[in-house]
């Protein structure tokens, strides 16, 4: 039995700390529903199909920082995606430094694409939503329009394909954690520092928490709009990469609908939409809720409709324990 001055420190710390304790419901519901779900390679496929979504709710984490949104990354994914898979045999060099070449581009790629919706939301002024929205299917139609709608296979003999194949289905020796979960958890704690421990990542969340402030106090608000939405098209272009090198192939249909577990992933993770408010860890618990929910049900044979429901029902939850917690937190 808790005492009356210990309930309300327990309250308290129940509302703070709810996301972690659905994820720890999620887990503990998980073992219990299937004996195959704590088996490394259950855990190790997990992490590895969440790295992609990972790598765009960083980059979505940044753009709803700014009090912006972004519904193009999805498109941008395929875009990067295809550019890797078509480039690869066109080089007229293979291996590491051909694969490093094209990752590059990619990912150049993306941050342009990105870079325009910078310019549209920060300098002219368009709504996040209506800007994305256009690149988004803009986005869409280049994908379709650089194989005419068709897959591209890359060549497996290619030496520079067969390191990407090795990159995407490979783990570290000994250990055998996917490169993609390790690329993943880099950028993870590359973003941790850059939000936390400078001045651009302060700043960024200060531009959504109180835009007018920052602007009077002589800083440019459109610069860190801006480099939210490039870095956010540079990530999905990475997002793409690691899906073309999991599956061999470069699809125009990569990432339909992945803006929308982008945006899932962020909220949960208790992300404003307003702005000025999250955290890439709580993003990264977010991203784990939305695939542990996915992979019980699969593991359960439970068809993929019920799934989106239940992702909804969550994120209704996400948004109302938002609301609730601050008028919770000062009664106690």
């Amino acid at each position: 039995m808790f005492t009356e001055a210990a309930r309300p420190g327990l309250l308290s710390l129940i509302i703070k700390y709810n996301i972690w304790i659905m994820l720890a419901l999620l887990v503990a519901a998980s073992s219990v529903l299937s004996e195959h779900f704590l088996t490394v390679q259950n855990i190790y496929n997990l992490l590895r199909q969440l790295a992609p979504l990972a790598l765009v709710s960083i980059g979505m984490l940044l753009v709803i920082l700014t009090g912006g949104i972004d519904l193009s990354v999805g498109s941008l994914a395929a875009i990067g995606g295809m550019f890797i898979a078509m480039m690869m045999p066109a080089l007229p060099f293979d291996g590491a430094f051909a694969l490093i070449v094209c990752v590059v581009a990619a990912t150049a790629l993306g941050a342009l694409l990105g870079a325009v919706n910078g310019i549209l939301v920060a300098v002219f002024g368009l709504a996040a939503f209506v800007a994305t929205l256009a690149m988004m299917t803009i986005g869409r139609g280049i994908a379709y329009m650089m194989s005419n709608g068709q897959p591209v296979r890359f060549p497996k003999e290619l030496p520079t394909a067969q390191l990407l194949q090795a990159f995407g289905n490979k783990g570290l020796p000994g250990l055998g954690a996917p490169w993609p979960v390790v690329f993943a958890l880099v950028i993870v704690c590359l973003f941790v520092v850059l939000l936390n421990r400078t001045s651009w990542g302060r700043l960024t969340v200060a531009t959504g928490s109180n835009e007018t402030a920052v602007r009077l106090a002589g800083l440019p608000v459109w610069k860190y709009k801006f480099l939210a939405y490039t870095i956010c098209g540079a990530l999905s272009a990475l997002a793409g990469m690691i899906v073309t090198a999991r599956t061999a192939v470069g699809t125009p249909v990569t990432g339909v609908g992945l803006e929308l577990d982008a945006i899932a992933a962020c909220v949960i993770g208790g992300a404003l939409l307003s702005g000025g408010k999250g955290t890439v860890v709580n993003t990264m618990i977010g991203v784990l809720v939305l695939g542990l929910i996915g992979n019980i049900m699969n593991l359960l044979s439970v068809p993929a409709y019920p799934q989106q429901i239940i992702k909804g029902l969550i994120i209704i939850l996400a948004v109302l324990l938002q609301g609730v917690a601050p008028r919770l937190t000062r009664r106690v």
